[in-house]
C-alpha cells in the first residue's frame, strides 16, 4: 500500500521510542490512509487519502 496522501502528500514518519527505563527503539508512524473513489484533476479516480482530508472537505467523493 502507498504510505502517501495524494492530496496532503502526508507520509510515514520515523522516530524514536524511549520507555520509562531509558530503552531505545526506532519506530514509524504511518498515516490513516483510506483507498477512496474521488475527482481528482477533473476524473474520478481511486486513490489513498488520509482521514483528515477527508473529514475537511479537501477531497470530493466521487459517486
Amino acid at each position: 500500500m502507498a504510505r502517501r496522501c495524494i492530496i496532503c502528500d502526508k507520509g510515514t514518519v520515523t522516530g524514536n521510542l524511549r520507555s520509562h527505563a531509558e530503552n531505545k527503539n526506532r519506530r514509524t508512524w504511518k498515516p490513516n490512509l483510506q483507498r477512496a473513489r474521488i475527482i481528482f484533476q477533473g476524473s474520478p479516480r481511486r486513490a489513498y487519502v488520509c482521514t483528515r482530508c477527508l473529514k475537511s472537505g479537501k477531497v470530493q467523493r466521487a459517486l
